[in-house]
């Protein structure tokens, strides 16, 4: 389908949305959904929550932010548990500012943009519809038209709570307009959009000089005030401030502790009571979700000021830290990467993953527990079974320190270093090595980085480096295995015809003098060390072979070396070993015979068919792995 038609189509289906209707026809309406009357938190609740929710053990995984926001499960967690859910349920916290605090990069923004964008999609569905009267620049609920006296017994009839009065200018058109029938005033069903100034506004701080309070509350127009006579007449004011568009959705406060303190008061009123002051008016009602962000060292400063402690008091604090997980930290790049002009160039396997390791590394605290250090806490946050540390180990890591994840290496230096490289090299593939050296040499030039967190990062870089040198030396090995699939299959025909043996008391025959001999313990041992089988161990590891042998033939199942995946393990890395001189001599020698160019070759294709590398990026892994094996 072309875009012409897909835009036809979401013209149409917009035009089929629509409604009109008059005060009278939007209740018969509400008889039915009464939920289309919901608070403005409660419409942000239900549609994070009507995206799906996955239950855990101990937590809950809120899909709404999955692809977007990546790593801080517990984060949106807390966030919907503790904020939305109870202003939904009108609790007295719904009178808060959602401020967002947290380090640079580290998904405030993109969090907030997630909240706009869903709300623009939710108010096209029907458990998001949103109705306001027809023609009202703060687009208004009509329900505010029920006279005060009238709402506990509509609230009885109807189960809907209403909250705020009428506003100064809707209250003089159902006088001259209607003659005071609310029943006939027309009610229209709109649309969120933040383009659009409907239902989401935004405001930034600039020039406290230069930025009028207008931007918020709106101003008069003085071009109206000869044809309507005095500047409060309704009529003669626009209302079209943010706090003014953003009524029935969400207000965000961009980097809201940069603002003037003027620009600050009006909040107060507006969270506490639902209402603020704009022109020569009474009170206006506004119900909006107001969420703000910043960062650590503002906040701090702002707390420190006594001055904002009625402001402060007005606030729900939820901090947003940098993810700690190296996998979701590939999924930041790897969108990142995605949404870039560098998408078409090749990046090698395990070179986001590097980059992530050294950029988890530089977030996390050293623990206070003498058995784990950065690198064992890196790989338990990214959920690996580490021998000796369970998930309540894990857990009392998480509790350590309240503010882990607050400080680091933010996702833009590392995708900034990426990019570097490529444009300065004009690369079309780059692997984990070009990457951790445009991390280093970055460093220095990286304002906010201090002398002594250099010297740390630099040590982080060396350990990512290492384990890039072990996973590199993995991924080589199993391309070589797997080029001499056929030694594997008789490697292991030879270990299990032996371990059948050992296991049944019994003796081997040789295939060539027809001799019975014993089973070859030593060519048993040699496979089993390869995965940390002790000798005390062995009879245990041999005997759940045969029991896995058993339970395949009963199933007419064939056992192969992929059939367990330790003693596949086992049998690579005994191979490997074998195989190690050929591996050092075909990778490092300049003049290649026709054999090894073969081997090279076998293996070049292997890495390109099956793990996802480039014949460049192939052939300077297999060349680093040569000088690794020959160090």
């Amino acid at each position: 389908m072309d875009i012409i038609k897909r835009i036809q189509n979401h013209r149409e289906h917009e035009e089929e949305l629509k409604w009109e209707g008059t005060f009278g026809d939007y209740l018969e309406l509400l008889r039915d959904k009464p939920y289309l009357a919901q608070t403005a938190h409660s419409r942000v609740y239900n549609m994070i929550t009507e995206a799906g929710v996955k239950e855990g053990e101990s937590n809950k995984n809120y899909s709404f932010f999955d692809d977007d926001i990546y790593g801080l499960e517990d984060s949106m967690e807390k966030l919907v548990e503790e904020y939305f859910h109870p202003a939904a349920r009108r609790l007295d916290v719904r009178k808060r500012i959602l401020l967002l605090m947290g380090p640079v990069s580290g998904g405030k923004s993109t969090l907030v943009n997630l909240l706009k964008r869903g709300l623009e999609k939710y108010s096209y569905t029907d458990k998001g519809a949103v109705f306001a009267i027809k023609g009202c620049p703060m687009h208004e609920d009509p329900l505010h038209m029920i006279p005060h006296h009238l709402r506990e017994e509509f609230q009885a009839d109807y189960g809907i709570r209403i909250e705020g009065s009428l506003s100064p200018l809707n209250t003089m058109r159902l006088e001259q307009d209607f003659g005071g029938r609310i029943e006939d005033v027309l009610v229209e069903r709109i649309f969120f959009s933040e383009d659009k100034r409907t239902g989401i506004g935004t405001f930034s701080p600039s020039d406290p000089k230069s930025q009028d309070i207008a931007d918020l509350t709106g101003s008069i127009d003085f071009s109206t005030i000869a044809q309507f006579g005095s500047e409060s007449d309704p009529r003669a004011y626009r209302f079209d401030g943010e706090l003014n568009k953003a009524n029935r959705g969400i207000m965000e406060f961009q980097e809201i502790l940069k603002c003037d303190e003027k620009f600050l008061w009006h909040l107060l009123s507006l969270t506490q009571e639902g209402n603020f002051k704009a022109g020569r008016f009474a009170l206006i009602s506004a119900d909006e979700l107001i969420v703000a962000h910043t960062n650590e060292a503002e906040y701090r400063s702002f707390i420190a000021n006594k001055k904002n402690e009625a402001l402060h008091s007005r606030m729900i604090v939820m901090p947003i830290p940098y993810n700690l997980k190296v996998a979701e930290e590939e999924k930041i790049y790897e969108k990142m990467i995605r949404d870039s002009d560098i998408r078409d160039v090749h990046i090698a396997p395990h070179t986001l993953k590097v980059a992530a390791m050294f950029t988890i590394l530089t977030r996390l605290k050293e623990s206070k527990k003498a058995s784990i250090d950065v690198l064992k806490k890196m790989y338990l946050y990214d959920g690996e079974v580490l021998e000796g540390f369970s998930d309540v180990d894990v857990d009392e890591l998480r509790n350590e320190f309240s503010d882990e994840g607050m400080s680091g290496i933010d996702p833009r230096y590392v995708i900034n270093r990426i990019s570097s490289t490529i444009i300065k090299k004009e690369m079309t593939s780059i692997n984990a090595l070009d990457v951790l050296r445009s991390l280093k040499d970055g460093l220095g030039s990286h304002a906010s980085i201090s002398k002594e967190d250099q010297e740390r990062y630099l040590e982080f870089i060396s350990l990512a480096r290492k384990q890039y040198d072990d996973l590199a030396k993995k991924e080589v090995q199993k391309a070589f295995v797997y080029s001499y699939e056929e030694s594997a299959r008789t490697l292991l025909d030879n270990y299990l015809d032996n371990v059948e043996a050992y296991c049944n008391k019994s003796k081997l025959r040789d295939p060539l003098t027809g001799e019975e001999m014993n089973p070859d313990e030593r060519l048993m041992r040699s496979i089993e060390e390869q995965i940390g089988v002790s000798e005390n161990a062995k009879k245990a590891f041999r005997e759940e072979i045969l029991i896995r042998i058993s339970a395949y033939a009963r199933k007419g199942k064939k056992f192969d070396y992929q059939s367990h995946e330790r003693l596949r393990e086992a049998i690579q890395k005994k191979l490997f070993a074998d195989l190690k001189d050929i591996v050092k001599i075909t990778t490092s020698t300049k003049t290649p015979d026709e054999q090894q160019l073969k081997k090279m070759n076998e293996v070049v294709a292997t890495l390109v068919d099956e793990h996802g590398y480039n014949p460049t990026s192939a052939n300077e892994l297999l060349k680093y792995v040569g000088s690794l094996l020959n160090r």
